[in-house]
């Protein structure tokens, strides 16, 4: 499922036009984003939890020419999905 199979969904699981049902996955996405970006982690009761991780600076090679390089430390948001999600799929 891409980004707009989302948006019809929404809009028909809810009755929303596709336009209000797009602002709305928007919406989610923009809090979920910001609320990372500022180091705050979101907890979907039953979903899961979108969370950031801190990858430390390490060294890697380039596989093009096995010069070395400097990686740098980096944020990257996770997700773990909850028991609800876990259960719906099995």
């Amino acid at each position: 499922m891409n980004k707009q199979e989302l948006i019809g969904t929404v809009a028909d699981t809810s009755g929303l036009g596709k336009g209000d049902a797009t602002k709305a996955v928007e919406a989610v996405f923009d809090a979920i984003s910001t609320a990372l970006k500022k180091g705050d982690e979101v907890r979907l009761v039953g979903f899961g939890t979108f969370s950031v991780s801190k990858r430390k600076a390490s060294t890697g090679r380039n596989p093009r020419t096995g010069e070395e390089m400097t990686i740098k430390a980096s944020n990257q948001p996770k997700f773990k999905a909850g028991k609800g999600l876990k259960d719906s799929v099995n």
